[in-house]
């Protein structure tokens, strides 16, 4: 009878396995799609009138007050942390999420046209709103880029710290709402928070660290 010890493949660690590259192709269907997905996630929340955290609930607020189209404003709130993306996680990073943001912004001013709602539950178009938003980040995230803002620096936390992206943002997101408490009516301003923890539970639950490892 043969004594050889028969040697079984030790499983690697997930930050032991090669780590598999997105396509050209892949990164800019990535980047589109995500663009898109978010954009129109923000058109709902915005013809709820509603609001979501971020720059965008930012922007979404400045739009209702300033003579400004909301990707003006959108883009101009995101240059600082585009500066920090390039500064923090390089440049390479810093010129998607500009691409991004770009997509996006330009993707704003076409649903308008493109889609008439008679009406829309509130309800309805803030959380689904916030789904499709998350869905559109989490896609970003996967090709490497962001939509500038609170994105940058949840993705931060998660890389430095370990902090999970989606809990840091819903704090921030948090701290938006908050500040929309003051121009909105409170039952506005409850749904918006529910369609926060909407958006950023699908981040924290989909993109954690070491969970997916295409580059």
């Amino acid at each position: 009878m043969s004594t050889e010890t028969v040697e079984r493949p030790v499983a690697l660690s997930p930050e032991a396995e090669p780590q598999l590259r997105h396509t050209a192709v892949e990164n800019v269907a990535g980047l589109v799609t995500g663009s898109f997905l978010a954009s129109l996630g923000l058109f709902l929340i915005d013809r709820a009138d509603a609001v979501t955290g971020g720059t965008a609930g930012v922007s979404l607020l400045l739009d209702r007050v300033l003579p400004v189209p909301f990707a003006v404003v959108f883009l101009a709130t995101n240059l600082p942390f585009i500066l920090l993306a390039g500064m923090r996680k390089g440049w390479g990073f810093a010129a998607r999420s500009v691409t991004a943001t770009g997509l996006l912004a330009a993707f704003s001013l076409l649903h308008p046209r493109a889609v008439e709602l008679e009406s829309l539950a509130p309800a309805y178009g803030t959380l689904v709103g916030n789904l499709a938003a998350g869905v559109g980040m989490l896609i970003l995230f996967r090709h490497r880029a962001s939509l500038g803002g609170f994105n940058v620096v949840a993705l931060l936390a998660q890389e430095r710290l370990g902090w999970r992206a989606g809990y840091v943002q819903l704090g921030l997101d948090t701290a938006v709402l908050a500040l929309s408490a003051l121009a909105l009516p409170a039952g506005t301003v409850l749904l918006s928070v529910a369609g926060a923890v909407v958006l950023n539970v699908v981040l924290a639950m989909n993109h954690r660290p070491g969970r997916y490892l295409a580059t």
